[in-house]
């Protein structure tokens, strides 16, 4: 098994240092157009090997010759954002460092299956999906499984309880619409409304639609990624290992909820070949209006990339 992470960043660097921990691949790139800090990250991690005792070998390179034949390709490059901007302000820089290294990616590695984590995550998917010219179960963006953690933390520390006994769902785009979904969330398989009034469960999900911009507002010059790489190689994991994990991914929709051509976060069963099945669970009539409202909102930024 072999990985590649685009972008030598906090969250690229984080994320290829957890791969290697848990010995994810046999061999794992670190690329960066800068010089000199892929080698220099990747050389640190491979270092840390007979302390940590992992046997992946991590490297560090600026070009993609290194990457071919790559099973898995996480993407994290781009802009990150600073206080005061959206997701979607970082919208037409990235998608164009998006395109050129997916390009230069799928070139070298034709099977890979990609996953995406650069902002404005659903529209990046929509990028990588369109210039790589994958089938849509190989291209998947990491959000709701990012979302759905922040919502679960928020939880367990208004209850005081163990984050291992929430469980709760968040859809939709990654972003001010997204839908977390607290009928779905439970603690120890108690309803959350059952344990909390909705004054309170409302704070909860306004938080977790937030989450984001609170670490942006902290760090003032950079943006999470601690949990941001967390995910996106809890995504990997369930691709290396066969898993079959049932977790909010960002994919292509045709026809799913009702929504076409646009791509979201929904459940999804992740396994070897990537999507293997977008489960449609049941949403009532405010949930499905909530979640049309994040695709079209998704679908406008997709309309401004020109590919």
């Amino acid at each position: 098994m072999k990985i590649t992470v685009i972008g030598a960043g906090n969250v690229g660097a984080t994320a290829a240092q957890r791969i290697a921990e848990k010995e994810l691949a046999n061999e794992v790139v670190l690329v960066d157009v800068v010089d000199g800090l892929p080698q220099g990250k990747g050389l640190d991690m491979y270092e840390s090997a007979p302390v940590e005792g992992f046997d992946s070998k991590v490297t560090g390179v600026n070009t993609y010759d290194a990457t071919a034949n790559s099973d898995i390709i996480v993407i994290t490059a781009g802009i990150a954002r600073k206080p005061g901007m959206s997701r979607d302000d970082l919208l037409n820089t990235n998608a164009v460092i998006l395109k050129s290294v997916t390009e230069q990616a799928v070139a070298k590695s034709p099977k890979s299956i990609l996953i995406v984590v650069s902002n404005p995550l659903d529209v990046m998917v929509y990028v990588a999906l369109k210039v790589s010219g994958f089938d849509r179960h190989r291209v998947i963006g990491m959000a709701g499984i990012l979302d759905t953690a922040r919502f679960r933390t928020f939880i367990a520390m208004e209850l005081n309880v163990s984050v291992e006994d929430v469980t709760a769902f968040v859809l939709g785009g990654h972003g001010d619409s997204m839908v977390p979904l607290p009928r779905y969330t439970s603690v120890a398989g108690i309803p959350l409304a059952d344990l909390l009034p909705q004054d309170k469960i409302d704070a909860l999900v306004t938080r977790a639609r937030n989450g984001g911009i609170e670490i942006v507002n902290y760090l003032k010059t950079g943006s999470a990624y601690y949990a941001p790489s967390a995910a996106a190689v809890q995504m990997v994991e369930a691709i290396v290992k066969d898993k079959k994990r049932i977790l909010p991914c960002a994919v292509y929709l045709q026809g799913e909820y009702g929504l076409k051509d646009t791509v979201v976060g929904v459940p999804i069963k992740l396994g070897k070949s990537g999507v293997e099945q977008i489960m449609e669970i049941k949403l009532t009539a405010e949930e499905s209006a909530a979640l049309k409202k994040s695709a079209d909102d998704v679908k406008s930024n997709m309309e401004k990339v020109k590919l």
